[in-house]
């Protein structure tokens, strides 16, 4: 089985990427880095440039996690995390998500509230620090 981690380049994908790495430390499971994008860098600010990407290779390297990163360029993000996390087996999948005020929180953002819902895996939300957005 496999850790995957829904990574974006920001605050909300440095706790998953945290998080996930600490899970599959403490299962030894490998782990998969997902950065998916339906455009370009210039489009989807999420999606990481090639710096960001070498830079969580070298920090997973470091940490002695066997680690892939892919960024794949897709119809719909949310589609192709749930279809990685099938394709590999994942034990769980874990997505940043963010802070919200007291009504936003009746209304939890599309993708997270999909992959919730339809993911066949456990599915590990993780908060930013307070501050990050």
């Amino acid at each position: 089985m496999t850790v995957v981690v829904g990574w974006t380049a920001d605050a909300r994908g440095r706790a998953a990427l945290e998080r996930g790495a600490h899970e599959a430390r403490a299962h030894g499971e490998p782990l998969l880095v997902v950065n998916a994008t339906t455009g370009t860098s210039t489009v989807d600010d999420r999606f990481a440039g090639e710096q960001d990407v070498a830079d969580v290779q070298t920090l997973l390297d470091s940490l002695g996690i066997e680690a892939e990163v892919r960024q794949p360029v897709v119809r719909d993000v949310t589609d192709a995390l749930l279809d990685i996390a099938e394709e590999v087996d994942a034990s769980v999948l874990v997505i940043g998500i963010r802070h919200r005020s007291p009504v936003g929180k009746l209304l939890m953002g599309s993708t997270a509230q999909k992959i919730l819902l339809d993911a066949r895996c456990a599915v590990l939300a993780v908060k930013a620090a307070d501050g990050s957005r």
